[in-house]
């Protein structure tokens, strides 16, 4: 239901747009249909729809939508109906019925009084509703709805008023007991005890009795007996006061004369009375109750008159009734207890109700009448004498009879106004008892005087307020009848027996009356009229002696003097003065010692709080002033008397007035200029304050207060006082305390004079000389002030550096320091004034005041500056005790700081130097305690203005002085934004452009000279910032790259920037003036056409398009076109975002900028509503940037972000709460930092499954890099945000501590790609910057909290390493830098901070639980475990992290630096044990992180160790982690049989390359190992294991059982490509042994013999259609492949012709023949003239060109591709290179180096025969050689262009890339005979290396091993590579880098390439032949260096093969041997 609500309030705000939500809540609503059928049911949920429905009609009745009305109509209509239980749901109480139908009453008579339409509606229904609710009144629903009804009565046509006020009585039958007259008159028998009907008769009007009766104070009426001796007043005629019992007044009250007390008249007719309420139920009373509230709501003029008399009779009747009722003695009722207070209340009530109805057929009376004047006097007389009845009731304590007094009194009331006060003169006669009397009920002198006498007094205020302006005569005899009868003198009783005299409750009553009366009034002429008698009362008379009277008197006395009026407050004013100072001068006197408490409450008290009450009271500002004089010479007068009583404390005396003092100083300006003599008043008061030691401690050194004292203390040495007052504890009354604090912020400093501040021994002496009384003592209490003085500046000024201040003197600086002091400590140092936050208002103003004094003492200098210190340091404590407050508290404080900053900014101009000083030393304390003052735009506007302001024309005649003062600026203001730039750069920047933007308004073309110069020096950039010294935050990457963002300036963010902060800064305030300018142009131009309307002017808006809009209010309507327009803008943008498609960058942010500034322009205006109404525009500015994600949409979020929070301040929490909320959205959908899919995980996803673990997945459609980027911006604002927030905003602080957690839960969502990485530990080390904030006062509470926080950091950190290190690359120094430069930065701060914060937790030794952090060790936290445990491990867990961080770090600078430092930075020196200590804490953490640990450092045999045993302890655990199998499946284990290779077959599917390694001899077929490798092989597609086909091929010789072999049949069967790959492999395997050569082996016979047998079997498994795709395909290559055989025999220059032919008999069979090198290449024919035959001893190879199309790709996009088919060569050995060459580019591509390398296919189709393809569009170095006598350098020139030209420059890259790629490859295979014919380049400058005949271990020449260098770099190529020569030139160190990187990143994927290698073993490939080459293999990849160990073998094997003499030598011998040119 509270949502339905909820949801209905928020569409009541505007309908219009929520037409849907509308409809969804109506059609949850009985439909009105089944409620008009006959029996009808409703459920919960429909009657929560119904109430919605109704309350949404009360909100917004003139909605346009008619369904909510015609269903609310339906549902009233349908009421009758709801009255049979069965309509209800089941359990639905009767409570809740009656809740319902109040609601839904409620809500419709709301919608009713709104909405005319609707009200006819409804009243057409009502009268029948109501008339058959009457008639089923019988129902116990029928009730609850009458009763609902009684509440909120909806409208009713006046036709069914007459017909329903008729069947109300016909149903209803009111019984009265018969006319109290005729019960007493009548006999026993003749007086019926049974009810009678209601009669219509008139009865005459009662005589008014005038005896009153009262009960005595002393008897409770509602708990005593009522035969109990009472007391009763009789108020005469002549106005005295008699006294008889209650039974006398009961009796006469019923007409009984004394003599018939005992007639059994009387008694028989009270007996039947008593009988006849009795027998009235409960029942009956209720709906008696119910006819007359119904009847009072539908009573009108309009009425039948037969009716109205009807109804005024029973009315009249039931109020006679009353009479007897409420005199009827509880004895007396059979009931008793809670039975009888039931129905007491319940009677109450119908009699309530009965006189509302009779107040309301009086208003219906003709006004002119006779017979209506009649009526009106005998019901006046009525209600008069019924009020007298409920006054003297036994029950006059309930609240039902207070309630039925009020309304009688009311009615009284109303009697007054009728006939235009006709009846006033005789009301006030009659009316006058009536308020006596309830003036001398003794128990309305209580602290509340009960609801009786608020009528009372409630009801005089009103005749007297009508009188007043009617006739004034009979208001004045009331008012002084009421006032005389205080003065008459009565008999007192006595009391106690002591004699001892006591007010009457009537007169003290009646001056209470009289005192509200005068207040309620407030009429001069009625105070005029009473204060004199009450005057004349004090000072003769009982109430000149003290007593309740005298206090009473004086209590009226202020309460008058408050209204404000001249005279009567003057005079009061002086009587309590005189009063006060009487009390004062009496002290000490004789008759004091025997003095009445009165006497003591009077000066403690009563006048004290009439002072105060006046102080409230007064408004007039002259008033105000002359009584702050008064109250302050009193005070001066009191402080002088009681120094002059001997032995006496003046505290008690001048404590009492100090709440009145400090109210009427609370509005009082202490910085506009006074009176000398005011001022004086001002130091005499602090000057006795600081005397009688009645501040409040400014030294807290001691413990809790003493009890207050109120009575007169002696003293003994006034020193010690002073030192008391000085340290506490306080000895006063706390209220007296609090009072001097709000006296401080209305005191002016208190400097009397401009020349002398400090006033003559004389006039000080005035005030205070002990040694005139105590002689000697003089120069005692001057050591006792002194001492208080040092104590109160905290020891700073010595006491005997003081020996020439006097004992006055030390006084008086001790009140200086105590008001100077105490200002800061009660408020922070605010003063009283105008509510602007100016720099006035700082009291540092007041302090600073003393020391602008000339010629003071060294002494007293010394005094004053330590209060100025002293002083700054309370006002630093009282900022730092609020540092946790939020919300308003939290604006006060920062108000507060700003203020004493603005005010110290400004004071930095002062003419005394030493002012100076002071200022700066303190600004820079204030700047550093509290660094948010660095963006507080105030203090930024006041520096720089105050800079550029031009000096007053006094001082420009002082040259120094204005230098001095202008270099000092300039120092402070250059300081001031360096180092808010270097916490802060985005918002900084922000400010500054703000600045701008007002120098701009302020209509400054240029900002000053000054200024210019100061910002111009400073710069910000990725580089070294000299701006700053040591680690900043904003030396963050990303924080900076978010300032560059935030500047404005057209920077490109992946590159290396300096921005000049000015120039940048003026740019951007420029176009930010610009769209501001826009805005404003467009609104002025709307308001001046009258805006937009449908029918006429059709404005068409710039960039907005046409709008057409209904007239509206100018601004609002404006504001609306704009809004909407720029929300359909932003929505547009984030369309095409999710579309995919790119977003116009400019436009974007002339959007965003434009949009910014209307959301900006009417902030000012009112911006609650605005923020409210924009809440829609200012959401989608910080959402969209988040929905695109991209960098470029990112940099303009950063911007409009910055922009919005430094212009608007106060937008600050709401930009933060929307940018957490799409933070945390990008978590859910996984967008840029966050994107945790496989395929959004970098090089890992990109070598799947061949290198890594898992399917392959798709690319993601976005660039992940490009998201995580805009990611990174993004966390650069928000950290910017944080340095600024982190110290004055909570809420602020609690959005990033959400944002903070709900990134690191669990699972973590982080994205595992490499670029990732600095954004990673950036956030993470924000995340460890927020927790150290827990040692901040702001977020102490949360300490615990922070704790966790903080764990989480830790264990989120380590999950980065639960991956093996990755490589990734963007082309760009700059991200590489900036990348190793945030994981530092991190390491850095793990350093350096953790020692800091643990100290700190040590310091503050207490958690929240009050229990130092000591003794919770032993304890159980739910969370972290043993705390002792959980402390130990986290400091394991930390360390484990910073070496982690370390060592990626060093990766990372590595990678950023690869031709870095020559020298290799020193190892990580770690013991044995500390890493087995990191394995276990690891894997404690994630058992991946510890397998990636291993995978950091290969070489570990220590951590190898720990790890394999750990793997194989917590074997169950860790089966998804393919990672972990090498620890467990070993050669030894397979031999051992380990029962680890159990869980094999549960065991999560490895890399291809991993399981390979499985299927070598040394595993030795192990049944366990084979079903898992295959498992593996059959999870990857066909065609992904296609690419290892000759090492399955190599598999077959050790496969035993078959496995491998039923894995290749199956996988066959899958995939058509598989097969005929598998086949051809298998042919070419196939060999005759050579004559020669050793007999083969035996296994590889049984391998020669298996595989035609396979092969068979593949071909016999095919179905119809793949066998003859098999045929085609195989017979077409066939016949391609046997014409080398046919042209053998012809000669050579015939055998080009010879292929012509051959081609020409070849057709191409089918459309799906593709070329088996290369199988997504279809073949589409052959170009038949392409044939070429090819030079060889053997055979003749030729090369011949196929049209083909991309099978995936456009069929009709034909290209020509060359393939070389080759009879007698072996071409496994290239298929092997070319493996590896191919694994390598996958790898460089995935790490995004752009490296090149070009594996062409390579396929053996048959024993020695295959298929080559050709490198397109490339020749032979050898080739070019023919063609030009010149080298590579002039060859490209010849071919690309001059050196330096775009061509020349493009094909070097592309020779560079390329050579740098095949060194690396060539470094690890080794290709030997690198002569020029096998070193072929492309048409764009690419080299490619080809022939690997020659590989790992072999090499020309018998295995000489000639070529020494690990790869070909000759004089040629380093001319192209290194244009210096001597290896310094750019090219060479990218060639260098290239070479370094791509070595790093192939030493990632050693363990695939050796694999992949490592199953060719057994092949009889020539490479294997000799040594060890897996073994020299694995050592290249040098596992044991570490990654800048590698970098710089890596250089020196570029170095070493730089121009080797080896290499030109063999290109020599091949040119003389072969004729291959060099």
């Amino acid at each position: 239901m509270e949502s339905l609500l909820e949801l209905c309030d928020l569409i009541s705000q505007n309908p219009s747009q929520f037409p849907e939500k509308i409809a969804w809540i109506c059609s949850r609503c009985p439909p009105a249909e089944s409620l008009l059928s006959g029996s009808p049911r409703v459920s919960r949920s429909q009657l929560h729809a119904i109430l919605t429905v109704a309350r949404l009609l009360s909100k917004c009745p003139n909605s346009n939508h008619e369904t909510p009305k015609s269903l609310v109509l339906a549902f009233y209509r349908s009421i009758p109906s709801s009255f049979n239980p069965k309509f209800w749901p089941q359990a639905f109480s009767s409570e809740a019925i009656s809740s319902f139908f109040n609601d839904f009453l409620s809500y419709m008579s709301k919608a009713a009084e709104q909405s005319p339409d609707f009200a006819s509606d409804v009243a057409g229904f009502t009268g029948e509703i109501v008339i058959q609710t009457i008639i089923n009144a019988d129902s116990s629903v029928s009730r609850v709805f009458l009763k609902a009804l009684c509440t909120n009565f909806p409208p009713i046509l006046p036709s069914d008023v007459n017909k329903l006020i008729s069947v109300l009585l016909d149903r209803f039958e009111i019984p009265v007991p018969s006319s109290p007259r005729e019960v007493i008159l009548a006999t026993p028998d003749a007086a019926s005890a049974q009810s009678s009907p209601l009669s219509v008769n008139h009865y005459q009007s009662p005589r008014v009795e005038v005896s009153i009766i009262s009960a005595d104070s002393s008897s409770s009426a509602a708990s005593k007996d009522d035969g109990s001796s009472s007391r009763g007043i009789v108020v005469n005629g002549d106005g005295s006061i008699t006294w008889r019992s209650n039974g006398d007044l009961f009796g006469a009250s019923l007409g009984f004369a004394d003599g018939d007390r005992g007639s059994g008249v009387g008694t028989a007719a009270y007996k039947k009375a008593v009988t006849f309420f009795e027998e009235e139920s409960v029942e009956s009373l209720e709906k008696q109750e119910i006819v007359f509230k119904l009847i009072g709501h539908v009573f009108s003029k309009a009425l039948d008159p037969h009716l109205v008399e009807q109804v005024r009779g029973m009315a009249k009747d039931q109020l006679e009734s009353m009479l007897a009722f409420l005199k009827i003695r509880k004895r007396d009722w059979s009931e008793q207890g809670q039975l009888l207070k039931v129905r007491i209340n319940r009677k109450l009530s119908v009699y309530q109700a009965a006189t509302m109805l009779q107040i309301k057929s009086l208003a219906s009376l003709d006004t002119e009448g006779k017979s209506s004047k009649r009526l009106l006097h005998g019901a006046l007389a009525l209600l008069i004498e019924a009020a007298e009845a409920c006054l003297f009731s036994v029950w006059r304590k309930l609240r039902a009879c207070e309630e039925l007094f009020s309304c009688l009194l009311s009615g009284i009331s109303q009697a007054a106004v009728a006939r235009g006060g006709q009846l006033l003169r005789v009301l006030l006669i009659r009316f006058k008892p009536l308020v006596l009397a309830t003036c001398a009920q003794a128990d309305t002198w209580a602290s509340s005087h009960g609801g009786m006498f608020e009528s009372v007094m409630k009801t005089c205020c009103e005749i007297i307020e009508f009188g007043w302006a009617k006739d004034r005569s009979p208001v004045d005899t009331f008012i002084m009848g009421l006032a005389t009868s205080i003065r008459e003198r009565n008999d007192y009783d006595e009391e106690d027996g002591k004699g001892k005299l006591t007010a009457p409750p009537v007169q003290l009553n009646v001056i209470r009356l009289l005192a509200e009366l005068n207040v309620s009034v407030s009429k001069p002429e009625v105070v005029d009229m009473i204060l004199p008698l009450f005057i004349e009362s004090l000072e003769e008379g009982d109430a000149s002696t003290p007593g309740l009277l005298r206090l009473r008197l004086l209590d009226a006395v202020s309460r008058m003097a408050t209204l404000g009026f001249e005279k009567s407050y003057r005079e009061a004013v002086v009587l309590m003065t005189r009063s006060y100072l009487g009390k004062l001068s009496s002290v000490g006197s004789a008759e004091s010692k025997t003095q009445v408490p009165e006497a003591t409450t009077e000066r403690v008290e009563t006048l004290p709080a009439g002072f105060l009450l006046i102080a409230r009271g007064i408004t007039s500002n002259k008033l105000r002033s002359d009584y702050r004089h008064r109250l302050l010479s009193l005070c001066s007068d009191v402080g002088l008397a009681a120094e002059s009583k001997s032995g006496r404390s003046g505290a008690d005396f001048l404590g009492p007035l100090l709440p009145a003092v400090a109210e009427i100083c609370s509005d009082f300006d202490p910085t506009v200029d006074m009176e000398p003599s005011l001022l004086k008043l001002f130091r005499n008061l602090w000057f006795y304050i600081a005397l009688f030691g009645l501040a409040p401690p400014i030294q807290k050194t001691q413990g809790m207060k003493k009890s207050v004292s109120t009575t007169l203390n002696s003293v003994g040495s006034m020193g010690t006082t002073a030192l008391q007052a000085v340290g506490g504890p306080y000895m006063w009354n706390s209220l007296w305390s609090s009072a001097v604090q709000r006296i401080s912020q209305g005191t002016p400093p208190l400097v009397v004079s401009s020349v002398k501040w400090l006033e003559d021994e004389l006039e000080l002496n005035a005030l205070h000389n002990p040694g005139s009384r105590r002689g000697s003592g003089n120069e005692k209490a001057a050591v006792g002030q002194r001492a208080a003085l040092s104590a109160a500046l905290g020891g700073r000024v010595e006491v005997s550096a003081m020996s020439t201040i006097s004992g006055v003197k030390a006084t008086y600086l001790l009140a200086v320091a105590f008001l100077e002091i105490i200002r800061f400590s009660s408020n922070g140092g605010i003063l009283n004034g105008a509510p602007s936050s100016t720099a006035s208002r700082s009291a540092f103003s007041c302090v600073f005041e003393y020391l602008r004094s000339p010629n003071l003492m060294p002494a007293v200098s010394q005094c004053l500056t330590a209060i100025v210190h002293q002083a700054f340091e309370t006002a630093l404590t009282w900022l730092e005790d609020r540092a946790s407050e939020t919300g308003p508290q939290a604006e006060v404080r920062e108000s507060t700081l700003s203020i004493h900053a603005c005010f110290l900014i400004k004071n930095l101009s002062q003419r005394d130097e030493h002012v100076r000083d002071i200022s700066v030393s303190l600004l820079t304390q204030l700047r550093d305690k509290f660094p948010q003052i660095l963006w507080n735009s105030s203090c930024l506007d006041s520096l720089l203005l105050s800079m550029h302001n031009d000096p007053p024309p006094a001082v420009v005649t002082d040259p120094a002085y204005v230098s001095n003062v202008r270099s000092l600026y300039q120092k402070i203001v250059r300081e001031w934004i360096v180092v808010s730039l270097s916490h802060a750069p985005c918002t900084s920047q922000g400010l500054l452009q703000e600045n701008l933007c007002k120098a701009n308004t302020w209509q400054r073309t240029q900002p000053t000279a000054d200024v210019v110069s100061l910002l111009s020096e400073i710069r910000i950039g990725t580089g070294k910032n000299d701006c700053w010294i040591g680690t900043k935050t904003a030396n963050i990457p990303a924080v900076m790259a978010a300032a560059a963002a935030a500047s404005g300036g057209n920077l490109k963010l992946t590159d290396a920037f300096n921005l000049e902060v000015l120039g940048t800064g003026m740019v951007s305030a420029t176009a930010k003036c610009n769209h501001a300018g826009e805005i404003a142009g467009m609104r002025r131009l709307y308001e001046s056409i009258g805006g937009l309307s449908t029918g006429g002017l059709s404005l068409d808006l710039p960039f907005l398009g046409s709008s057409a809009q209904p007239p509206q209010p100018k601004n609002e309507s404006f504001n609306e076109i704009l809004l909407n327009k720029f929300v359909r803008l932003l929505q547009k943008f984030v369309n095409i975002a999710e579309k995919g498609e790119e977003v116009d960058k400019k436009l974007f942010r002339e959007t965003c900028s434009q949009a910014t500034a209307l959301l900006l322009s009417n902030l000012d205006s009112d911006p609650k509503s605005n923020i409210e109404s924009f809440s829609q525009l200012l959401r989608l500015l910080c959402w969209c940037p988040a929905y695109i994600t991209t960098p470029d949409a990112m940099e303009t979020g950063v911007y409009i972000w910055t922009w919005l929070v430094s212009a608007a301040p106060q937008l600050g929490s709401l930009v933060l709460a929307e940018l957490v909320d799409a933070w945390l959205w990008t978590i859910d959908t996984k967008r840029g930092l966050f994107a945790s899919d496989i395929r959004c995980a970098g090089p890992s996803a990109k070598l799947r499954p061949h290198l890594a673990p898992g399917e392959p997945e798709p690319q993601p459609e976005k660039d992940p890099v490009e998201q995580i980027m805009a990611h990174r911006l993004w966390l650069g604002f928000i950290i910017d945000r944080f340095e600024v927030v982190r110290h004055d905003s909570v809420e602020q602080l609690l959005l990033l501590g959400r944002m903070l957690q709900g990134t690191t839960k669990l699972p973590w969502k982080f994205s595992r790609h490499p670029a990732a990485t600095g954004t990673f530990f950036t956030f993470m080390l924000f995340g460890l910057k927020f927790c150290s904030c827990r040692t901040q006062g702001n977020l102490q509470n949360f300490r615990s909290g922070l704790q966790l926080l903080e764990d989480r950091i830790y264990r989120a950190s380590l999950g980065w390493f639960a991956h093996e290190p990755e490589w990734y690359d963007l082309n760009n120094k700059y991200f590489a830098q900036a990348e190793a430069q945030s994981v530092s930065l991190f390491v850095h701060h793990l350093l350096n901070e953790r020692g800091d914060v643990d100290q700190l937790d040590q310091r503050a030794g207490v958690n929240e639980n009050g229990s130092s952090i000591n003794d919770v060790k032993d304890q159980y936290h739910p969370v972290w475990g043993q705390m002792g445990n959980y402390a130990s491990g986290r400091e394991k867990r930390r360390q484990l992290l910073l070496m982690l961080c370390q060592h990626e770090a060093d990766r990372l600078e590595v990678w950023a630096q690869p031709v870095g430092p020559k020298e290799i930075a020193s190892r990580l020196k770690i013991s044995t044990e500390k890493w087995i200590e990191f394995a276990r804490t690891a894997f404690s953490v994630d058992p991946r992180i510890a397998l990636s640990l291993a995978a950091r450092f290969p070489a570990n045999s220590a951590l190898k160790g720990e790890i394999t045993q750990l793997v194989q302890s917590h074997i169950l655990e860790i089966r998804s982690i393919p990672e972990a199998l090498p620890y467990f499946v070993t050669p030894k284990a397979v031999d051992e049989n380990s029962t680890s290779l159990q869980q094999l077959p549960h065991w999560a599917a490895c890399s291809i390359t991993q399981a390979l390694e499985f299927l070598t001899p040394a595993y030795k077929g192990h049944p366990r190992v084979m079903a898992y490798v295959l498992r593996v092989l059959e999870s990857y597609p066909p065609e992904r294991v296609t690419f290892f086909m000759p090492q399955l091929v190599q598999a077959l010789r050790y496969d035993d059982e078959k496995l491998v072999e039923g894995y290749l049949l199956r996988a066959a069967q899958r995939s058509d490509i598989f097969a005929h790959i598998l086949i051809w492999h298998l042919q070419g395997e196939t060999c005759v042994p050579e004559s020669g050569k050793d007999a083969a082996s035996t296994t590889n016979n049984s391998f020669q013999a298996l595989l035609p047998v396979v092969r068979q079997r593949i071909v016999d498994g095919f179905n119809p259609k793949a066998f003859d795709v098999f045929q085609r395909e195989f017979d077409f290559f066939d016949k391609v492949t046997s014409i080398s055989g046919v042209l053998f025999p012809l000669p050579k220059e015939e055998r080009r012709a010879g292929i012509r032919r051959e081609l020409e008999k070849i057709r191409v069979e089918g459309d799906d023949l593709y070329l088996p090198t290369a199988p997504n290449k279809l073949v589409r024919g052959i170009q038949v003239d392409s044939g070429i035959p090819l030079q060889s001893a053997a055979k003749v190879p030729i090369m011949i060109t196929f049209n083909v199309v991309d099978r995936d790709g456009d069929p009709k996009d034909i290209k020509p591709q060359a393939c070389i088919f080759k009879v007698g060569d072996d071409c496994r050995q290239d298929v092997l290179a070319l493996q590896v060459i191919s694994l390598l580019k996958d790898i460089f591509e995935a790490v995004g180096l752009n490296l090149y390398l070009f594996p062409y296919g390579v396929l053996p189709t048959g024993p020695e025969r295959g298929i080559i393809e050709v490198v397109p569009n490339s020749r032979s170095r050898s080739q070019m050689g023919e063609t030009t006598d010149g080298g590579l350098y002039e060859i490209f020139q010849q071919d690309f262009g001059p050196v330096g030209s775009p061509s020349f420059e493009t094909a070097r890259e592309n020779f560079l890339i390329s050579s740098a790629g095949y060194a690396v490859a060539s470094l690890l295979l080794q290709p030997k005979d690198r002569h020029n014919g096998n070193l072929l380049f492309d048409n764009v400058g690419r080299l490619v290396h080809i022939d690997f005949g020659f590989i790992l271990e072999t090499s020309p020449g018998g295995n000489m091993r000639f070529e020494s260098a690990h790869f070909k770099l000759s004089h040629e190529m380093t001319q192209l590579l290194d244009p210096s020569g001597v290896m310094k030139s750019e090219t060479w160190y990218q060639f260098v880098s290239l070479c370094v990187k791509g070595y790093l990143a192939a030493r990632r994927y050693m363990d695939g390439i050796i694999n992949t290698v490592l199953l060719m073993m057994d092949s009889g490939l020539p490479c294997f032949s000799r040594g060890d080459p897996i073994g020299n293999l694995r050592k290249r990849f040098h596992p044991e260096m570490s990654e800048r160990e590698a970098a710089n073998f890596m250089i020196r094997t570029c170095t070493d093969a730089y121009n080797k003499w080896t290499t030109a030598g063999y290109d020599l011998i091949q040119y003389l041997q072969q004729g291959i040119e060099k």
